[in-house]
């Protein structure tokens, strides 16, 4: 199993951070580790953009939120199932200035005693630049296997060709910055593109399967081992949709279908009992989905040491 130890490190050598950034558990037999790329500053506004300012800020200050930017996680999950081990979405990157906290995950990976050559397949759950980003990052491709399994949804690699920001609300440089990501991922890793339709079985019990809404190829990954379950769910939810399912944010490419996904993940994690995890919930991210009227509430796991 994936340990939440720290490296054994020479006498005298300090820790060079002071908060956790990885979390160790397992699903039946799977061995799981969620790794915080660090995060990311952006405007508040793009937590809501189909309601009354008032709402959004009320919710914010009911949630202890500053007003106007907020610290948006980045998270990445390691799966080890048989003898692969998948990484799943690859964070941001350190190649974008004015973001210094984020593109973690490489360093981060290999204090976990998990070096990038180890990995056998990559599952991007969308090509945004907080997803790809790390696999563009210097040093990262050369160290990754020559014959490293990348899979996303044709629906995705279709989309980046001509991409659709109508329905966005971004910062007004990122839909730019976006595209060319996108691009240099799917240039740089052409050859390693394991496409998938629908749905497909990675390795035993870790499926990733298409929902469309926050992209047109947006993708979940199911764990499932022994009767447990887990769902990596990409950017089909933030910190604010579990009550109110129905707001939409401004990263969404199609912000109607988007609530309907996410509703749809909610209503299903509710009755399996399943565990969550998300990019962009606070780290560690693990926890429940339990219903609370009409809408959803969030219950976070109690670390396990």
């Amino acid at each position: 199993m994936f340990s939440v130890e720290a490296p054994t490190r020479p006498a005298g050598a300090t820790p060079s951070e002071l908060v956790p950034s990885r979390y160790a558990l397992q699903v039946g037999d799977i061995d799981v580790l969620v790794v915080s790329d660090g995060v990311l500053p952006l405007p508040t506004a793009t937590m809501a953009t189909n309601v009354d300012p008032a709402e959004l800020a009320n919710w914010l200050q009911r949630n202890f939120l500053p007003p106007d930017m907020f610290d948006w996680p980045l998270n990445v999950m390691v799966a080890r199932s048989g003898q692969q081990t998948i990484l799943v979405d690859a964070g941001l990157g350190s190649q974008f200035p004015g973001f210094p906290r984020a593109g973690q995950f490489p360093r981060r990976l290999e204090d976990a005693g998990i070096p990038l050559e180890t990995v056998t397949d990559v599952v991007v759950t969308h090509m945004h630049m907080d997803h790809v980003g790390g696999l563009l990052a210097a040093g990262v491709k050369e160290r990754l296997r020559p014959d490293v399994r990348i899979h996303v949804a044709r629906a995705e690699v279709d989309f980046w060709t001509q991409p659709d920001f109508t329905h966005t609300d971004m910062p007004k440089p990122v839909p730019n910055v976006l595209r060319s990501t996108a691009k240099s991922f799917a240039d740089t890793y052409r050859d390693n593109l394991c496409i998938f339709e629908e749905r497909h079985e990675v390795a035993p019990g870790v499926v990733v399967r298409l929902t469309g809404g926050h992209t047109e190829g947006h993708s979940v990954v199911d764990l499932s081992s022994k009767g447990e379950w887990l769902t990596f769910a990409g950017d089909a939810m933030f910190p604010v949709g579990f009550e109110n399912p129905g707001w939409h944010n401004g990263f969404e490419h199609d912000p109607v279908a988007s609530a309907s996904v996410r509703r749809g993940l909610f209503e299903q994690l509710a009755d399996n009992g399943g565990l969550l995890v998300a990019a962009h919930l606070p780290f560690p991210s693990v926890g429940r989905v339990a219903r609370e009227g009409d809408a959803f509430r969030y219950v976070p796991v109690i670390w396990d040491f």
